[in-house]
């Protein structure tokens, strides 16, 4: 499983030209999983995220976590994190979970990362979504579940 996540001021999410979610301030996570993934990179992902300290401090330093500022995460469901550029010019997205379990997995990390007292939003599994987010910092990182 893999996650993109960025320290945003603000995110939000369009289907159709319609805003269906948005945050104001936390984490905006673009989240791909594959089909060797399992509830256990879930797990980890949503625990990895939750208490990773990346927000400022009073100090200006990266000192805090998403539960410390009491920021929302806005979760958006992105399988070509899960492509391979390794070969020719076309990405190969056979190692993407199928759609039936990613929606599984995506659902059950958005609910990990509510039961870490994170409020969270999230996109349409499968749909063509417009994101937009004002990244603080900027501040992005990406983690793999499987690079423990």
């Amino acid at each position: 499983m893999i996650a993109v996540i960025q320290r945003a001021k603000s995110g939000s999410v369009s289907v159709d030209e319609k805003i269906i979610s948005q945050i104001e301030f936390g984490f905006v996570i673009l989240l791909g999983v594959t089909d060797e993934d399992d509830k256990t990179d879930a797990d980890y992902l949503a625990d990895k995220i939750t208490h990773l300290r990346v927000f400022n401090d009073e100090n200006k330093k990266m000192n805090l976590s998403i539960q410390d500022v009491k920021g929302s995460a806005l979760v958006i469901s992105q399988f070509t994190l899960c492509g391979d550029t390794h070969k020719g010019r076309r990405p190969s997205f056979i190692h993407a979970a199928s759609p039936e379990k990613g929606n599984t997995l995506y659902e059950y990390f958005i609910a990990r990362i509510e039961n870490n007292s994170v409020p969270v939003k999230s996109g349409e599994f499968g749909a063509m979504m417009n994101v937009n987010l004002i990244n603080e910092g900027p501040v992005t990182f990406v983690l793999d579940s499987k690079q423990r």
